[in-house]
């Protein structure tokens, strides 16, 4: 559910289930999703504000802002948004002066993709999977 960039990595539900689907993919919605990124060059605080105050992105009409983001290393930042517009992330990344180098979706909702999944592998979700997806995140 959702979609990722040909460059970019991480978590990717897939379902032939069309409402649920919609749950977790219409922005009216607000499920979280959080990308950690690498950048090219050092996060400062002025960039981790500016994408929580909100950046216009070309093309769009008004600031889109990020419910979070923190510095997680020198070059890494962890960015929580609630919808998922074209290259949203790199071109938030972008505008607040920075470049995204890869990136990674760690998490949608309360479920976060585990660290035991190897690239390319998959795994059923049961229920309380299934739940998860709709709580909060935590840690």
């Amino acid at each position: 559910m959702g979609r990722l960039d040909q460059d970019t990595t991480g978590l990717l539900l897939l379902s032939d289930d069309g409402k649920f689907v919609h749950t977790f993919t219409s922005p009216k919605r607000k499920v979280p999703k959080v990308y950690v990124a690498a950048t090219r060059h050092p996060i400062d605080d002025a960039q981790l504000s500016l994408l929580r105050g909100g950046v216009l992105l070309h093309g769009e009409s008004k600031p889109v802002a990020a419910v979070a983001a923190e510095a997680r290393g020198e070059r890494s930042l962890a960015l929580t948004v609630m919808e998922g517009k074209y290259h949203q992330v790199k071109r938030m990344i972008a505008a607040a002066g920075n470049r995204c180098e890869a990136l990674h979706r760690e998490r949608i909702g309360g479920r976060a993709l585990p660290a035991t999944l190897a690239p390319g592998a998959w795994q059923w979700l049961d229920e309380t999977d299934l739940a998860s997806l709709g709580s909060s995140p935590s840690g």
